[in-house]
């Protein structure tokens, strides 16, 4: 009990501070990836491996969160990761103060925009960014 006869505050479910430099990237052949839309995202090395996420025009919110469009289930991975905006310009990332935070290309990002074969980084998921036929 704390001071004001209140139940403590217990986070049961933390992010863990993670360092993807100290791992060697898993950079492989996952970047082409056929088909009839603008975006996608394909997971290269990390946990769900070779999984694919079409991404439509809007925003897309990343994390481990329940209402995430892109749930990357693991503690290295903040609730509420990173938004992904697809638009007439192109493809772009935003961290949203994440604990780990965002790389592009090996590189900490706070926002950037993403070209085909760029590879992002979200905790322990090592992500190949992918442009469609369209």
């Amino acid at each position: 009990m704390t001071d004001n006869d209140g139940p403590e505050h217990v986070e049961h479910d933390p992010t863990v501070i993670y360092d993807p430099t100290s791992e060697p990237a898993g950079v492989g052949s996952g970047s082409s990836v056929a088909g009839a839309f603008g975006w996608a995202l394909t997971v290269d090395s990390g946990p769900q491996a070779g999984l694919t996420y079409v991404l439509g025009p809007g925003d897309t919110l990343v994390g481990r969160g329940g209402d995430c469009d892109i749930f990357l289930g693991d503690v290295t991975v903040s609730r509420h990761h990173a938004k992904l905006f697809v638009d007439e310009t192109g493809l772009r990332i935003e961290d949203l103060g994440s604990t780990n935070g965002t790389y592009v290309n090996g590189v900490w990002a706070d926002s950037a925009a993403l070209d085909a074969d760029d590879e992002l980084i979200i905790g322990k998921f090592h992500l190949i960014v992918a442009r469609g036929d369209i």
